[in-house]
């Protein structure tokens, strides 16, 4: 690709929007809550169990219900996970980390928009998921014909 000097500019904009959005206060608070997560012991031993339980399972997965310890690690894994998910630290990161998600997903929404109401941006949300999902190539009752 050749760049001229409306591509440069662009770039140049984009990396402005990307310093804007992480010096948002969505940014900063998911900065800081993934900092107290990283600082936290409890967060870090429930997380290291988490993390040795799912490798337990997943030797487990590979035979299904047939392997001896499937119910037992089964178990473990759902209690871990609610520990993991109770765990202060990480309630507040998963928190924060879907704001960003969330705001990153209506910047692009925006952008995308911008170009060609067309363009479908995958969120995750399906609140801001619009549009055709594919697959229809005639335009009729899904409303994909523009």
């Amino acid at each position: 690709m050749i760049y001229s000097d409306k591509t440069i500019d662009l770039i140049n904009a984009a990396e402005d929007l990307a310093h804007s959005l992480s010096q948002s206060e969505t940014g900063q608070a998911y900065r800081l809550a993934k900092q107290a997560r990283a600082n936290s012991r409890q967060a870090q031993d429930v997380i290291r169990d988490f993390n040795r339980i799912k490798e337990e399972y997943e030797l487990v997965q590979r035979f299904g219900r047939y392997h001896p310890d499937y119910q037992t690690i089964t178990k473990k894994v759902h209690e871990i996970k609610r520990a993991l998910d109770l765990q202060e630290e990480v309630a507040v990161f998963k928190k924060a980390e879907k704001q960003l998600e969330t705001l990153l997903g209506q910047v692009s929404l925006v952008l995308a928009g911008q170009v060609s109401p067309q363009i479908k941006v995958p969120t995750g949300n399906p609140f801001f998921d619009q549009g055709c999902a594919g697959g229809c190539s005639t335009g009729g009752s899904c409303s994909c014909s523009g």
